[in-house]
Protein backbone atom coordinates (compact mmCIF):
# COMPACT_ATOMS: atom_id res chain seq x y z
CA UNK A 1 0.00 0.00 0.00
CA UNK A 2 1.90 3.11 -1.01
CA UNK A 3 1.19 6.59 -0.75
CA UNK A 4 1.63 8.32 -4.34
CA UNK A 5 1.72 12.03 -5.06
CA UNK A 6 0.82 13.71 -7.93
CA UNK A 7 1.32 17.07 -8.77
CA UNK A 8 0.76 19.56 -11.65
CA UNK A 9 1.50 23.16 -13.09
CA UNK A 10 -0.06 24.27 -15.87
CA UNK A 11 2.99 25.81 -17.22
CA UNK A 12 6.87 25.77 -17.85
CA UNK A 13 7.08 28.92 -15.94
CA UNK A 14 5.43 27.84 -13.07
CA UNK A 15 7.24 25.78 -10.39
CA UNK A 16 5.68 22.81 -8.80
CA UNK A 17 8.00 22.69 -6.09
CA UNK A 18 5.89 24.01 -2.92
CA UNK A 19 3.89 21.29 -4.01
CA UNK A 20 6.24 18.59 -4.10
CA UNK A 21 7.66 19.58 -1.11
CA UNK A 22 4.06 19.18 0.60
CA UNK A 23 3.57 15.71 -0.72
CA UNK A 24 6.71 14.52 0.32
CA UNK A 25 6.34 16.07 3.80
CA UNK A 26 2.93 14.06 3.55
CA UNK A 27 5.16 10.63 2.82
CA UNK A 28 4.57 10.04 -1.06
CA UNK A 29 6.32 8.44 -2.85
CA UNK A 30 7.14 8.69 -5.20
CA UNK A 31 5.85 11.66 -6.62
CA UNK A 32 4.73 12.52 -10.68
CA UNK A 33 5.30 15.40 -11.79
CA UNK A 34 3.70 17.60 -14.78
CA UNK A 35 3.58 19.95 -16.44
CA UNK A 36 0.35 20.52 -18.42
CA UNK A 37 -3.24 22.47 -18.98
CA UNK A 38 -5.90 20.59 -16.42
CA UNK A 39 -7.80 21.21 -19.80
CA UNK A 40 -6.01 18.32 -21.87
CA UNK A 41 -5.91 15.09 -21.27
CA UNK A 42 -2.05 14.36 -23.25
CA UNK A 43 -0.75 14.28 -19.42
CA UNK A 44 1.87 11.28 -19.61
CA UNK A 45 3.06 11.34 -15.81
CA UNK A 46 -0.46 11.36 -14.65
CA UNK A 47 -1.63 8.20 -17.41
CA UNK A 48 1.70 7.14 -15.52
CA UNK A 49 0.62 7.78 -12.07
CA UNK A 50 -2.53 6.61 -12.61
CA UNK A 51 -0.87 3.20 -14.08
CA UNK A 52 0.76 2.44 -11.26
CA UNK A 53 -2.13 2.27 -8.71
CA UNK A 54 -3.79 -0.51 -7.19
CA UNK A 55 -5.85 -1.59 -4.32
CA UNK A 56 -5.31 -0.62 -1.11
CA UNK A 57 -2.82 2.44 -2.51
CA UNK A 58 -3.64 6.26 -2.17
CA UNK A 59 -3.47 8.86 -4.41
CA UNK A 60 -2.47 12.34 -2.98
CA UNK A 61 -2.44 16.02 -4.56
CA UNK A 62 -2.06 19.20 -2.67
CA UNK A 63 -4.77 20.89 -4.24
CA UNK A 64 -8.48 18.98 -5.40
CA UNK A 65 -7.54 21.30 -8.41
CA UNK A 66 -4.60 20.23 -9.20
CA UNK A 67 -6.53 16.82 -10.40
CA UNK A 68 -9.31 17.41 -12.24
CA UNK A 69 -10.35 20.29 -15.04
CA UNK A 70 -13.91 20.49 -13.73
CA UNK A 71 -15.83 18.60 -10.78
CA UNK A 72 -17.33 16.13 -13.69
CA UNK A 73 -14.05 15.57 -14.74
CA UNK A 74 -13.01 14.84 -10.93
CA UNK A 75 -15.54 12.84 -9.91
CA UNK A 76 -15.27 10.42 -13.16
CA UNK A 77 -11.45 10.21 -12.28
CA UNK A 78 -12.33 9.48 -8.50
CA UNK A 79 -14.87 6.82 -9.72
CA UNK A 80 -12.68 5.23 -11.54
CA UNK A 81 -9.98 5.04 -8.45
CA UNK A 82 -12.90 4.06 -6.14
CA UNK A 83 -13.58 1.21 -8.66
CA UNK A 84 -10.23 0.21 -8.36
CA UNK A 85 -9.51 0.04 -4.55
CA UNK A 86 -7.56 3.52 -4.53
CA UNK A 87 -8.04 6.11 -2.14
CA UNK A 88 -7.74 9.91 -2.45
CA UNK A 89 -6.45 12.40 -0.41
CA UNK A 90 -6.06 16.33 -1.17
CA UNK A 91 -4.10 17.57 1.33
CA UNK A 92 -5.54 21.76 1.34
CA UNK A 93 -9.18 20.68 1.64
CA UNK A 94 -8.41 17.61 4.10
CA UNK A 95 -9.87 15.08 2.01
CA UNK A 96 -9.56 11.76 2.45
CA UNK A 97 -11.43 8.73 0.97
CA UNK A 98 -10.27 6.04 3.53
CA UNK A 99 -12.14 7.88 5.69
CA UNK A 100 -16.21 8.35 6.21
CA UNK A 101 -16.00 11.84 6.25
CA UNK A 102 -14.14 11.47 2.97
CA UNK A 103 -16.20 9.37 1.37
CA UNK A 104 -19.32 11.77 2.32
CA UNK A 105 -17.44 14.77 0.35
CA UNK A 106 -16.96 12.14 -2.64
CA UNK A 107 -20.60 11.35 -2.31
CA UNK A 108 -21.59 15.46 -2.28
CA UNK A 109 -19.26 16.10 -4.97
CA UNK A 110 -20.93 13.34 -6.98
CA UNK A 111 -24.44 14.74 -6.81
CA UNK A 112 -23.08 18.09 -7.43
CA UNK A 113 -21.60 16.83 -10.54
CA UNK A 114 -24.79 14.85 -11.84
CA UNK A 115 -26.76 18.05 -10.70
CA UNK A 116 -24.32 20.20 -13.16
CA UNK A 117 -24.42 17.53 -16.26
CA UNK A 118 -28.74 17.79 -15.65
CA UNK A 119 -28.30 21.67 -16.04
CA UNK A 120 -26.31 20.94 -18.92
CA UNK A 121 -28.83 18.74 -20.68
CA UNK A 122 -31.37 21.12 -19.87
CA UNK A 123 -29.66 24.54 -21.38
CA UNK A 124 -28.62 22.46 -24.48
CA UNK A 125 -32.40 21.09 -25.49
CA UNK A 126 -33.69 24.61 -24.52
CA UNK A 127 -31.40 26.30 -27.11
CA UNK A 128 -32.07 23.34 -29.44
CA UNK A 129 -35.97 23.83 -28.87
CA UNK A 130 -35.14 28.07 -29.73
CA UNK A 131 -33.15 27.54 -32.78
CA UNK A 132 -36.08 24.97 -34.20
CA UNK A 133 -38.61 27.41 -33.31
CA UNK A 134 -36.58 30.14 -35.11
CA UNK A 135 -36.02 27.67 -38.18
CA UNK A 136 -32.60 27.32 -37.76
CA UNK A 137 -31.25 24.01 -38.94
CA UNK A 138 -29.76 21.78 -35.81
CA UNK A 139 -26.56 19.66 -36.31
CA UNK A 140 -24.09 19.59 -39.07
CA UNK A 141 -24.72 21.37 -42.14
CA UNK A 142 -25.49 19.33 -45.58
CA UNK A 143 -22.38 17.29 -46.95
CA UNK A 144 -24.18 17.62 -50.17
CA UNK A 145 -26.32 21.04 -51.84
CA UNK A 146 -29.46 19.98 -53.86
CA UNK A 147 -28.07 20.16 -56.82
CA UNK A 148 -24.98 18.20 -55.71
CA UNK A 149 -27.37 15.20 -54.70
CA UNK A 150 -29.25 15.77 -57.95
CA UNK A 151 -25.74 15.49 -60.20
CA UNK A 152 -24.76 12.22 -58.27
CA UNK A 153 -28.40 10.76 -59.10
CA UNK A 154 -27.94 11.39 -62.34
CA UNK A 155 -24.45 9.94 -62.47
CA UNK A 156 -25.77 6.66 -60.77
CA UNK A 157 -28.41 6.43 -63.21
CA UNK A 158 -25.92 6.11 -66.44
CA UNK A 159 -24.15 3.35 -64.00
CA UNK A 160 -21.60 5.40 -62.62
CA UNK A 161 -20.28 3.64 -59.16
CA UNK A 162 -20.77 5.25 -56.22
CA UNK A 163 -16.99 5.64 -55.53
CA UNK A 164 -16.44 7.51 -58.65
CA UNK A 165 -19.07 9.76 -57.57
CA UNK A 166 -17.95 10.27 -54.21
CA UNK A 167 -14.06 10.81 -55.44
CA UNK A 168 -15.95 13.50 -57.90
CA UNK A 169 -17.58 15.15 -55.31
CA UNK A 170 -15.12 14.80 -52.51
CA UNK A 171 -17.13 13.13 -50.03
CA UNK A 172 -17.30 9.48 -48.38
CA UNK A 173 -19.11 6.63 -50.61
CA UNK A 174 -21.59 6.41 -47.38
CA UNK A 175 -22.93 9.91 -47.58
CA UNK A 176 -23.62 9.02 -51.93
CA UNK A 177 -25.19 6.03 -50.36
CA UNK A 178 -27.56 8.39 -48.20
CA UNK A 179 -27.88 10.57 -51.23
CA UNK A 180 -29.19 7.75 -53.60
CA UNK A 181 -31.28 6.37 -50.67
CA UNK A 182 -35.04 5.57 -52.56
CA UNK A 183 -33.22 5.96 -56.32
CA UNK A 184 -34.02 3.37 -58.50
CA UNK A 185 -30.78 1.36 -58.91
CA UNK A 186 -30.12 0.92 -62.75
CA UNK A 187 -29.81 -2.43 -64.40
CA UNK A 188 -26.80 -3.76 -65.32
Amino acid sequence: MSLTGYARVSTDDQDPAAQIDALRAAGCDPIFVEHASGATMQRPEWHACNRGLGRGDTLAVVRIDRLGRSLADLVNTLDNLAARGVHFRSLTEGIDTSTSLGTLFYQIAGAFAEYERALIRERTCAGIDAARAAGRRIGRPPALTNEQREFARRLRSQGEGVATIARLLEVSPSTIRRALVGMVEPKG
